[in-house]
């Protein structure tokens, strides 16, 4: 006999927006955390794109914990001492419905599971699944715990235990593990009085600012990123992990080399670190994406390696609670049919399917190993940055060499042939087209 309707393992965006859409159907349904609190485990900060919410909580940003509204968002290419900017504002994302907005995941994540207890979910904390039950015919029945007598049994198990999901890696679902498919997102939570942030960046009241930075990781394939919250900064890196660990720097000394470059030195001066943390992200989208149904059992959010991270685009929060709803209701469907093996959870992939979290996938699919390249990451950045410092270089008496010999000249200079130039190109517009 089931304990259960359905067990929710992880109460992270996925976790909290599963057990909300079960709970809401009527089901009975434990989310386990294995953290003091939903998010305690989790020192992200960074932005989250929280529209889908419009579905689960119509009017979320009344009540939502968030720092600021994203109102200007910056891609920033760096070279050792030049900084390019290309920097859009927007006065439609100061107000609802909003885009995007800077967050606490500790705070998140805390407020969106309080959601799901609200609607009747049976919020379990300080308790981690240790593996899965199954019956005979080898279906998953449940999930063991490391608490005394701690076995849980469910009709349907929702795995949303993280990057490194044990569970789903048990069940099965997952294949061979490749490094190259992970970055480590690396971060330093700064303080600062708001009205210098406010100075600094250019904003007033709740507006925020979102930095990309391509560059800037002393060599090492990835990106940067600077985000604003109230009266802190978060300042990190993004590192792919075999190329990380193939050099001597660690990402603490790569954190400390972005924040003395001469494009981010003013915008950091004099604040104090109040927090360092690291988490590892699936990068790579689509093609490294597991089974994401088994019998009584679907998986979700980074579980089910749903980030995506596609240069312009670096999202996950937002694909995680969207990914945990369609497990949600997927399986309340495959409850009220009685059949909830992998056939009976069908809906879930069909859902997905149908929206935007595997569209885009499929879109964007070329798109982590493009920005990832060795070409984009350690040569365009100095062609880009040459070309425009020549651009806007004054060399009287010098007449203007005009723009078509200095893209090729810089070309040359940073040592990118033009059948790589045309390829990346070509590769770009199937990418992002």
């Amino acid at each position: 006999m089931a304990d259960v309707d359905a067990i929710v393992v992880g109460a992270g965006p996925a976790g909290a927006a599963a057990a909300t859409v079960l709970a809401r159907a009527g089901r009975s349904v434990i989310l386990l955390e294995r953290g003091s609190f939903p998010g305690a485990k989790n020192m992200y900060g960074g932005v989250v794109y929280p529209r889908i919410l419009d579905q689960l909580h119509p009017e979320w940003w009344l009540e939502a914990p968030i720092q600021r509204w994203v109102t200007r968002r910056s891609t920033m290419v760096l070279t050792e001492s030049q900084a390019v900017t290309v920097d859009f504002r927007s006065a439609n994302w100061a107000h609802p419905p909003y885009n995007g907005a800077t967050a606490y995941r500790p705070d998140w994540d805390h407020w969106l599971a309080g959601k799901a207890e609200a609607d009747g979910a049976l919020l379990v904390c300080s308790t981690t699944a240790t593996g899965l039950l199954r019956d005979a015919s080898g279906q998953v029945i449940g999930v063991s715990t490391d608490r005394p007598d701690g076995d849980l049994r469910a009709s349907v198990v929702i795995a949303c235990d993280g990057v490194n999901s044990f569970l789903a890696k048990e069940a099965g679902l997952y294949g061979e593990v490749d490094a190259a498919n992970y970055t480590v997102g690396v971060k330093e939570t700064i303080a600062l009085p708001k009205e210098v942030i406010d100075e600094r960046f250019g904003v007033r009241d709740r507006d925020g600012v979102d930095i990309e930075i391509l560059g800037g990781t002393s060599g090492v394939n990835g990106g940067g990123f600077v985000y604003t919250n109230l009266d802190t900064l978060a300042v990190g890196v993004v590192l792919k992990l075999p190329k990380l660990g193939a050099q001597q720097l660690r990402p603490e000394e790569i954190i400390a080399n972005l924040k003395a470059h001469p494009g981010i030195a003013p915008l950091v001066e004099g604040g104090e670190v109040k927090e360092y943390s690291a988490h590892v992200i699936p990068e790579a989208g689509l093609s490294m994406m597991p089974q994401l149904t088994g019998d009584g059992m679907v998986i979700a959010g980074d579980a089910a390696a749903m980030c995506l991270a596609a240069g312009i685009w670096l999202e996950g929060v937002n694909f995680a609670m969207a990914s945990g709803m369609y497990a949600g209701e997927a399986a309340v469907e495959a409850l009220a049919a009685g059949d909830t093996t992998a056939a009976g959870l069908a809906g879930y992939e069909r859902r997905l399917n149908d929206t935007f979290l595997l569209r885009d996938h499929r879109k964007l699919r070329r798109a982590p190993s493009l920005v990832l390249s060795d070409r984009v990451q350690h040569l365009y950045p100095d062609m880009i940055a040459n070309t425009v410092e020549r651009m806007f270089r004054v060399d009287n008496p010098a007449p203007k060499p005009g723009l078509r010999r200095i893209l090729n000249e810089e070309r040359k200079r940073a040592g990118v042939r033009i059948r790589d130039l045309a390829q990346d190109a070509l590769d770009g517009l199937r990418s992002f087209g």
